[in-house]
């Protein structure tokens, strides 16, 4: 297959997910695989349609619905590598909260602000 180039403002036709930098380069993230990383970019991304739809729990926190058909979508992998990938955000890198609704209904998700500390997690003095 052969592709042609870019020119001019045709750079500028598609839309792109967005994954921050410090995902990819604070030493905090160094044991996620790069295919978490880019799932993460990905839900991020879904936040904006869950803020449109009004989607916040009771504490004011937006959730998102993203199934594990979705995720096996967007990465074109099969449900075992999207379930490994998803505990990964969640277990490994504490980028994510899945809250089980049950009844067949899909998980909500929460996305954690890793810019910011958490409430439980001691301050580093000196830094």
């Amino acid at each position: 297959m052969e592709l042609d180039y870019f020119y001019g403002r045709q750079a500028e036709q598609f839309t792109f997910y967005r994954v921050p930098k410090a995902i990819l380069f604070d030493r905090r993230f160094d044991g996620v695989s790069a295919d978490a990383k880019l799932l993460y970019g990905i839900l991020l991304d879904r936040m904006s349609l869950s803020l449109k739809n009004n989607w916040l729990d009771e504490r004011g926190r937006v959730y998102i619905i993203f199934t594990m058909d979705e995720v096996m979508q967007a990465l074109g992998c099969a449900g075992k590598k999207a379930t490994r990938l998803m505990e990964e955000l969640e277990h490994k890198a504490g980028l994510i909260e899945r809250k089980r609704r049950g009844l067949g209904k899909p998980n909500l998700i929460y996305l954690k602000n890793f810019a910011t500390l958490s409430k439980d997690e001691p301050q580093k003095h000196g830094s």
